[in-house]
């Protein structure tokens, strides 16, 4: 689901790039508003959970991969602004860092995956719960249609840029699958696999949480404690030791091809993907010189530690640092 560099015309890239100024500084608001100051370090460690679910790639018959993405968890956790802020920073992290989605397409990213999956699943959870007063079936089902919602913008934004950008000769300058292509193509794997990640990430940590951590919530109160931040902890290690089990789905997932793979696919190597392209210092999740699982493992540490001490800074930056002692 990650929108690769040069897949959408700067133009697109330039209007989604804009539509998420506002909606992230609303976001930042709510959340110095609406999160206690002791509980906004913990988004971090829910972003971390997103982050590293986003790791585990997921193959599916005909050779492409796909992964969870957990907005709708954080969004149960601590709101639906909150979501939008850590899965952000996740992916912030990953295209900078490690090459993991476009820098230039990183405002389209942030709307599909931060601001349209939690915002849905968040919806969707609260209607199922309001009727069944079941958390874990609400989580669920709204992770599940948040991961489609997302899905369904990505492929809709591929699919229109043949449309929009193309050359005299027909050939386009950027993606060039029509909707006919890329809508149904996208939707397979979320609808059937990878939306069956979402909703088992989801509700699996959610229960753990519930379990072992019960106060790690935005709704449980303002205290803070070891009984909080060890469990998540613990949960975030195990996670991060099994993220090599992503390097076994062989593949890319749909829409996030190379230059040369794309042109033997469609013919012909579409002229926007001659334009920039970022620089990423662990490209893929790997460091030369590492074996791949090393670096993969590595990739996550730095990864947890980056979000866990954005949003330490944040709720530094609000009020007071939490005390887990």
């Amino acid at each position: 689901m990650h929108i690769p560099e040069n897949y959408l015309s700067p133009q697109t890239c330039g209007v989604f790039g804009v539509a998420m100024v506002p909606i992230l500084v609303h976001a930042t608001r709510k959340v110095r508003a609406e999160v206690p100051a002791e509980k906004i370090p913990l988004i971090g460690v829910a972003a971390a959970f997103s982050f590293l679910s986003m790791m585990f790639n997921i193959p599916i018959p005909g050779g492409t991969t796909g992964h969870a993405v957990c907005g709708t968890l954080i969004a149960i956790l601590f709101g639906p602004w909150a979501a939008v802020l850590a899965v952000s920073a996740a992916l912030v992290i990953q295209a900078l860092l490690f090459g993991d989605g476009g820098v230039l397409a990183l405002g389209a990213n942030c709307f599909n995956i931060a601001f349209v999956l939690p915002m849905v699943g968040f919806g969707v959870y609260s209607w199922v719960r309001d009727r069944t007063s079941n958390d874990l079936l609400a989580a669920g089902v709204g992770s599940y249609v948040g991961l489609n919602a997302a899905a369904l913008c990505t492929a809709i934004e591929f699919g229109i840029q043949p449309m929009l950008f193309h050359d005299a000769a027909g050939q386009a300058l950027y993606c060039p699958y029509p909707l006919s292509v890329s809508v149904p193509a996208m939707m397979l794997g979320h609808l059937t696999m990878w939306g069956a990640a979402e909703v088992l990430f989801t509700v699996g940590i959610l229960a753990f949480l519930k379990n072992a951590a019960p106060s790690f919530g935005i709704e449980t109160g303002t205290a803070t404690s070891k009984s909080t931040i060890v469990p998540a902890v613990i949960l975030l290690a195990v996670l991060a030791l099994a993220t090599p089990l992503g390097l076994i789905a062989e593949g890319d997932a749909w829409g996030e091809w190379g230059a040369e793979d794309l042109a033997q696919m469609v013919g012909y190597e579409p002229a926007g993907f001659s334009g920039w392209e970022w620089g990423a210092i662990m490209p893929d999740y790997t460091l030369a010189g590492l074996p791949d699982f090393v670096a993969y493992i590595l990739s996550a540490v730095i990864g947890i530690a980056l979000l866990v001490l954005v949003f330490r800074l944040i709720g530094l930056g609000r009020r007071t640092q939490p005390d887990f002692g």
